[in-house]
């Protein structure tokens, strides 16, 4: 029995490593490259296609190894994940980066919060949405699916509201910056971009079709922000604890000592920190870094494939409406930062 549940757990296993691989082969194509369309996003898509036409026509039994690239790979995702940034970076930035991510992150959180309690939407949603557009888009949100424990097609829809405001962003900033509609330097301009594009492969697309001085400087931004996110999945982790602490309907001990602490941000830390000491060579981080991206589109499918239309009506407009007010805010509050901030601090 046991042999033949892991038998039907690898079926769906190797189900979404065949669909990653093929999320990789379309995003060789010319065009998706030219906008930085990452596999992850492509997976994503592919899940849902799946989750919409074949997945009634497959076993039940295939669901715990979908399950399991959702939850349990996606952590090891995330963990990984670290091999793309150093302290030195944060270092090479200055005291203007960091600060100016700082605020973004925390201003479009909370303010993403509030804008979801207006707009009455459903509470798991509105933080993997304001997290998405505050950090680092769909790893964000897959970070905080990871601590909230929500349901897969919630975090479908704010992957799909950060990817579109995101891209959106990535076409825009280059063409606002050449054309002479934003007065700022290079450094401030890649200090904006960083701190405000949703996605590292926007930031890194958008930067270089402004050039290696803005790109540069966004790429590191960028991932500044992207360090962020350990202290934010840790808050979440102690805020979730205290709702079920709060909601508990017996108040024992045994409910007050359920903490839902994401342990995987610590090892996402960690491997931060041993990537700083430069100790592996750089094809050893290129080849960890592309296994970790093809980790994470696992899940990603995975998460696509619990995704239905129907789910996606049920959420309705309102996680647009929030990704919209939370883009128009990234561009206006960001660009006062960089514009007027960024200077003092440089």
């Amino acid at each position: 029995m046991f042999n033949e549940k892991r038998g039907s757990m690898l079926h769906g296993v190797l189900l979404m490593t065949l669909f990653s691989c093929a999320a990789f082969y379309i995003g060789e194509i010319n065009f998706l490259k030219q906008i930085s369309l990452s596999p992850m996003i492509i997976g994503i898509v592919l899940g849902m296609l799946y989750a919409n036409s074949l997945r009634n026509h497959l076993p039940e039994t295939w669901v715990p190894g979908i399950q399991f690239c959702s939850k349990k790979i996606l952590r090891l995702g995330i963990i990984l994940y670290g091999f793309r940034l150093t302290f030195q970076d944060v270092v090479s930035v200055g005291s203007a980066g960091i600060l100016i991510d700082v605020i973004v992150v925390a201003v479009t959180i909370f303010l993403g919060i509030f804008i979801g309690r207006l707009l009455k939407m459903d509470r798991d949603i509105t933080l993997l949405t304001s997290i998405g557009s505050a950090i680092c888009g769909a790893a964000a949100v897959l970070g905080a699916e990871s601590t909230i424990q929500t349901k897969p097609y919630k975090t479908a829809v704010a992957v799909a509201t950060v990817v579109i405001f995101g891209t959106l962003s990535m076409f825009l900033y280059p063409i606002a910056y050449r054309t002479g509609l934003l007065e700022l330097s290079p450094e401030q301009m890649g200090i904006f971009a960083g701190a405000t594009l949703h996605e590292v492969a926007h930031a890194v697309g958008a930067g270089n079709a402004m050039g290696p001085e803005v790109s540069n400087v966004a790429v590191i931004v960028k991932m500044i922000r992207v360090m962020l996110l350990v202290p934010v999945l840790i808050i979440l982790g102690y805020w979730i604890a205290a709702r079920m602490v709060k909601t508990a309907s017996d108040g024992t001990a045994a409910s007050k000592g359920k903490l839902s602490v994401p342990w995987f941000a610590f090892g996402f830390l960690a491997v931060i920190g041993f990537n700083s000491f430069d100790l592996l060579p750089v094809q050893a981080v290129d080849a960890i870094n592309y296994f970790d991206t093809f980790l994470l589109t696992m899940a990603m499918t995975a998460l696509g494939a619990e995704t239905s239309i129907d789910k996606f009506k049920k959420a309705g407009a309102k996680p647009f409406v929030l990704a919209f007010c939370l883009f128009i805010w990234l561009l206006a509050g960001g660009y006062a930062l960089a514009r007027f901030l960024a200077p003092v601090l440089l």
